[in-house]
């Protein structure tokens, strides 16, 4: 694919079209942002985010900054998790409700001293935007689109060592934020939220990208395709808002409880998380599985062994993905399960175009990598 075109297909990620100038990787829509499918053989990318390290596109990621006197008191009564409390050079994932308690979507807020800023995915920005703009009435609040920089993902057990190399700074804990200089270019060096490898964004000057991109590459970290990401990202049991997490559901159901402060005082949505969380259940959750057998398209019913095709579904799939490892492949999936199926069931079945498979859910983070993973903690 060529530099003119891929400019037929918009947004594109600033590294896409730096990297259509050499060897012009086939793009995929992700996250509202056409962006590399995949720069390497799909297991050498998957052996690189289960083993070491892997460096990718996070162009996707939108920045607002919250600003005027009242940013803390309002950005605190609209989203789910802690403002306030925040300490500087940290974050916190959030949910955004209506006022029926619906999920409207999800960002992440980062505090750096008395600076309060929104990262949330380009293909959420104009919705969530609009959203949150409604509720700035007699509040001195302003959301400011912060344009400029851009960010590279680094990804792996072994993120940390590559970082070192280029003597940028490792950041012990996740969720947590410093900037460095670095030849020149002022990096904004983020930890985020991961389950079985450490995450960390790397915010750079426009004119610091490709220098960035090479330096990580011959650091050792491997380039890697958004269709890798999301399968890892899926074996890691962590979805994705519009396609996992959608607007009618209430946040307990999807079974994040990161996301919500039950401390925090009042917000937009809070009288009915309030309410599940003293009167009662919800009667389905999102669950991380494990399958057997081909990965199913996204909305493949569930059904409790021996049910027939009229018997009622016991939930359905989010999504799913095959994670290629060495000598042997897995397959994983989200799923959002009835809870009265839950208790009577420990498996369930699928189709996949003519095949069947089944699914468990996994009570606890699937090991990938157990060599490693007792020597590097992710």
């Amino acid at each position: 694919m060529t530099e003119s075109a891929i400019a037929t297909i918009s947004p594109v990620s600033r590294l896409a079209t730096l990297l259509a100038s050499s060897h012009a990787p086939a793009l995929d829509l992700y996250r509202g942002m056409a962006t590399p499918k995949e720069l390497d053989a799909p297991a050498t990318e998957t052996a690189a985010l289960v083993s070491t390290a892997a460096v990718h596109d996070l162009g996707w990621i939108r920045r607002v900054a919250v600003r005027g006197e009242d940013r803390f008191r309002w950005l605190s009564g609209m989203v789910t998790n802690v403002v306030t409390g925040l300490d500087s050079n940290t974050g916190a994932w959030n949910l955004v409700l209506n006022a029926q308690g619906r999920i409207q979507g999800d960002l992440t807020v980062w505090r750096e001293g008395e600076a309060l800023e929104l990262e949330l995915a380009a293909d959420q920005y104009d919705r969530l935007l609009a959203h949150l703009d409604h509720f700035i009435i007699m509040d001195d609040v302003e959301l400011v689109p912060l344009d400029g920089e851009t960010a590279l993902g680094l990804t792996g057990p072994l993120a940390g060592d590559v970082l070192s190399r280029l003597s940028l700074p490792v950041l012990a804990e996740p969720l947590t934020s410093t900037r460095v200089d670095w030849n020149g270019f002022d990096l904004r060096i983020r930890r985020g939220y991961g389950v079985l490898a450490q995450h960390y964004e790397v915010w750079t000057p426009l004119a610091g990208l490709e220098r960035l991109w090479h330096s990580l590459s011959t650091a050792g970290a491997i380039p890697v395709g958004s269709a890798s990401l999301d399968a890892f990202r899926i074996a890691e049991g962590i979805p994705a808002y519009g396609i996992d997490i959608v607007e009618r559901d209430l946040p307990q159901e999807t079974s994040q409880m990161r996301a919500l402060s039950f401390s925090k005082g009042c917000y937009l949505g809070q009288e009915i998380v309030e309410r599940i969380r003293s009167r009662g259940n919800v009667h389905r959750h999102l669950r991380h599985l494990e399958l057997s057998g081909p990965a199913p398209a996204p909305g493949a019913e569930l059904f409790g062994p021996g049910d027939t095709e009229t018997a009622k579904s016991a939930g359905h799939i989010t999504s799913a993905a095959e994670l290629p490892l060495a000598g042997t492949s897995r397959v994983f999936a989200l799923g959002m399960i009835r809870e009265e199926a839950e208790l009577r069931h420990q498996s369930f079945t699928y189709t996949a175009g003519t095949a069947m498979g089944t699914a468990r859910i996994l009570a606890e983070p699937p090991s990938l990598n157990p060599e490693r993973n007792g020597s590097h903690q992710p």
